[in-house]
C-alpha cells in the first residue's frame, strides 16, 4: 500500500468491522420465550411464581423475557437450549430481585450449561466433579457457569437447595463491587450492622451443628448470603420455624418498603 488513500481505505474498513461488532454486543438481543409458554413451564415448575397474584405474574414473565434478552444462554454441549431451561435461569435471576423493579443485572452476558456436574477445569468427565455451578473470573468474566439438572433439580417440590438462586445471588453480592455477604445495592445502610449480627451468630450456630441449614453457609459471609437465601425463596416457612430472626431479617432485606427499593 504504497498510495495514503490506501491506508485511509483500510482503516475505514477496520472503523466498520469494529462498528459491527461493538452493535452486536451492545444492542444483539436474545430471543424471548412466548409469554404464553413462559407463564405454562413457570406455573408447572416454579412455586414462586405459583404463589404470585395474576398482576405480578405478568411482571415477572415480563422481567424474565426482559432478563434474557440481555443474555445469552449457551448448551456446552451444543445442544440447542430449551425454553424449560430458560426460563428456569430467568426464574432464578428475577426471584431475588423480583422486589426490585429498576434493578439489572450489569455483571453477566451469559449463562453456560452444563450436562452434568463439572470440575475446576470445567470438565464433565473425570474426577472431582463436584461443582454444580459457579459465577465465571478471568476469561469467563461476566459469565454464569451451571449444571443444567442441577438448575432443574432445585425448583423441584421435594429440592432442598436452588443452585440458578444461589449463583445470582453471588451476582447480586458482587456488584456494590466486594463480594463480603452484604448485598449493597438492595441493603438499607441501617441494616447492614444487624443484619451482620445475625450473619455471624447463625453462622456459629451452623459449626456448633444447632442449625438446619446446610453447612456450606458456614464458609464464609458471600456462601452465608446465597445459602439462606436459597432457603428464604425456597422453604420459607422452614427457615421462619427455625430461625425467625433471620428470616425477618432476610425478609426486609428482599421485600422492603416501597420508600426503601433501589
Amino acid at each position: 500500500m504504497d498510495h495514503p488513500t490506501d491506508y485511509i481505505a483500510v482503516f475505514i474498513i477496520v472503523i466498520i468491522i469494529y462498528g459491527i461488532v461493538l452493535y452486536r454486543k451492545t444492542f444483539r438481543k436474545h430471543p424471548a420465550v412466548p409469554e404464553i409458554a413462559l407463564h405454562q413451564l413457570l406455573t408447572m415448575h416454579v412455586a414462586f411464581y405459583r404463589s404470585l397474584p395474576a398482576a405480578r405474574k405478568q411482571e415477572f414473565v415480563a422481567r424474565i423475557n426482559s432478563f434474557l434478552a440481555d443474555v445469552n444462554i449457551i448448551n456446552v454441549d451444543r445442544q440447542p437450549v430449551n425454553e424449560l431451561d430458560r426460563a428456569l435461569v430467568g426464574a432464578s435471576a428475577i426471584i431475588p430481585i423480583f422486589n426490585f423493579p429498576g434493578w439489572k443485572y450489569n455483571n453477566i452476558s451469559e449463562v453456560l450449561l452444563y450436562p452434568d456436574r463439572f470440575n475446576t477445569s470445567y470438565q464433565t468427565q473425570g474426577e472431582l466433579r463436584n461443582i454444580l455451578g459457579m459465577v465465571g473470573t478471568g476469561h469467563l468474566h461476566h459469565s454464569m457457569l451451571l449444571s443444567r439438572p442441577a438448575l432443574r433439580e432445585g425448583f423441584r417440590p421435594e429440592a432442598t437447595t436452588n443452585t440458578g438462586i444461589h449463583e445470582f445471588v453471588h451476582l447480586i453480592d458482587m456488584a456494590d463491587g466486594s463480594t463480603d455477604g452484604v448485598p449493597g445495592f438492595l441493603i438499607p445502610r441501617e441494616l447492614v450492622r444487624p443484619w451482620m449480627e445475625i450473619l455471624y451468630a447463625t453462622i456459629q450456630q451452623i459449626k456448633d451443628n444447632d442449625s438446619g441449614i446446610r453447612p456450606y453457609a458456614a464458609v464464609n459471609e458471600a456462601e452465608f448470603l446465597s445459602v439462606v437465601s436459597e432457603y428464604f425463596f425456597t422453604r420459607p416457612q422452614d427457615l421462619r420455624n427455625e430461625h425467625p430472626a433471620l428470616y425477618e431479617m432476610l425478609e426486609k432485606i428482599y421485600n422492603p418498603a416501597p420508600a426503601q427499593k433501589k
